[in-house]
């Protein structure tokens, strides 16, 4: 059997098996997903840039060592200042 390409053992499958069957700290489960980037939960917001704009803005971010996003959100509170 494979996950993600790579090969699991029978013995890794009986590792998480027998660590299921113990239990989970769903507190500890709940605290994963994305932090939050605002007030309140957040959005998808397809934007469409061409490859100019694109490029300047992948080059800031790898500058700055942020995300897209970052960039985005910090342009648009900016602007909405």
């Amino acid at each position: 059997m494979k996950i993600n390409g790579a090969e699991v053992s029978e013995d890794q499958i009986d590792e998480w098996v027998a660590e299921a069957e113990v239990g989970y700290d769903v507190e500890m489960l709940r605290k994963g997903g994305r932090k939050p980037v605002g007030d309140g939960p957040g959005r998808v917001v397809p934007v469409r840039l061409d490859a100019t704009l694109l490029a300047q803005l992948d080059g800031r971010a790898e500058h700055d060592h942020q995300s897209r996003s970052e960039i985005i959100r910090a342009a648009i509170r900016a602007y909405m200042a």
